[in-house]
């Protein structure tokens, strides 16, 4: 794969560099945080450089067993998931390398780019958080690692008890609020455009967190919506201005999570086996 020589990646990462060793030179942090209560909703809001850093090759191999088949908990898309754990503090990371594929490559790195943009600047306790990437012998995230996996692992694996409908109010709420952190909260709005319940992950306490990002797009605030093409999400989920005329806003997340909290509540999948939707199920009419 040629991504290291994309200028865009080129750009960004020398960029990084120089930041990321300014700021070890100069530990003295330069924030400014205000708070705001929107529809019910307390956020605060943290205006400050992103706290994610470069890794080696060799910190992430190491830590990842040399992305031994045993650590891998997640594969989809264009990539897959391996648990790890660093050698310098002993942190269990999870490192989300992006598959090779041919001709996708540059959609890839394209997808890549948008996921460092949108969740390399984020800062909310239902958001996952980004440690750090690598493009030294392909491109990798590096996150910290969602012990109890995601939404969807814990409602449809038939060897694990039921979720309580105390953990599933917990989860309902959490992600609700990480939702609304990047419609409102955040410095420039984004558009998740593929929540899930594969993409929301849960830490030990069960506290959700939104993640993916590879198709999120930032939304100017003088913008009522975004039009695109072509169609990118998972089929059960896309709204249908979206779907039809690939309209884009706030409420192409806010239809996808009332999915989301269908599947919550019913334990029913999106899709069924015979391909009919968890909304056509709910109101077959």
């Amino acid at each position: 794969m040629k991504y290291i020589r994309s200028n865009s990646l080129k750009r960004l990462f020398s960029f990084k560099r120089r930041s990321f060793d300014s700021d070890s030179e100069n530990s003295t942090p330069h924030t400014a945080s205000s708070t705001k209560c929107v529809e019910g909703f307390q956020e605060t809001e943290q205006f400050q450089r992103p706290k994610w850093k470069c890794f080696s090759f060799e910190e992430i191999y190491d830590a990842t067993n040399g992305f031994s088949s045993e650590n891998l908990v997640g594969r989809g898309g264009f990539a897959e998931v391996y648990k790890g754990i660093l050698s310098k503090n002993g942190e269990e990371i999870a490192v989300k390398r992006i598959t090779r594929g041919g001709r996708d490559d540059e959609r890839r790195e394209k997808e890549f780019l948008m996921e460092i943009g949108t969740i390399g600047h984020v800062s909310h306790p239902n958001v996952l958080s980004l440690l750090g990437c690598c493009i030294d012998n392909g491109l990798y995230l590096v996150f910290i690692f969602s012990s109890r996996g995601s939404v969807a692992s814990l409602l449809h694996d038939l060897n694990q008890a039921p979720l309580e409908w105390e953990t599933r109010y917990r989860i309902a709420i959490g992600t609700a609020k990480g939702l609304h952190y990047l419609h409102k909260g955040c410095q420039r709005r984004i558009i998740h455009r593929d929540i899930k319940s594969s993409n929301v992950l849960l830490n030990q306490d069960f506290e959700p967190q939104i993640s993916d990002f590879g198709l999120a797009k930032w939304l100017p605030s003088q913008w009522s919506h975004h039009s695109i093409a072509p169609i990118e999400g998972t089929f059960g989920h896309l709204a249908p201005e979206y779907y039809t005329h690939g309209i884009v806003d706030e409420k192409t997340d806010v239809f996808a999570f009332g999915v989301f909290l269908l599947e919550l509540i019913s334990g029913k999948k999106p899709v069924d086996a015979s391909h009919q939707s968890l909304h056509s199920w709910v109101n077959p009419n």
